[in-house]
């Protein structure tokens, strides 16, 4: 990522608690498992995001060569939570 491309827009801004993953038992989208809890630094939310991607990224490459299902939840677990972190940076952007 370009450091040059969010310079100015994420310095200050905190994470404000929407971003989710993981449907609840009943499938509802009010009982998700994962909450981003509010209040983390923006670059550092995105840092991690960014690191989560990059298992992702390896776990699936293996997966051109190796089915494995132990691997393909580990993949959309992680990429989930990834999404759910960019998710609530991006909405703090907005409404600040």
């Amino acid at each position: 990522m370009n450091e040059d491309s969010l310079a100015g827009r994420t310095s200050g801004l905190k994470t404000i608690g929407i971003g989710v993953f993981g449907e609840g038992e009943n499938g509802s989208p009010v009982e998700d498992l994962f909450r981003i809890e509010p209040g983390h630094n923006a670059d550092y939310v995105l840092e991690q995001a960014a690191l989560l991607m990059s298992y992702v990224n390896k776990l699936t490459h293996h997966l051109l060569f190796e089915q494995d299902e132990a691997m393909i939840g580990a993949a959309h677990y992680l990429s989930g939570m990834a999404k759910a972190m960019v998710q609530d940076v991006a909405h703090g952007m907005l409404v600040r």
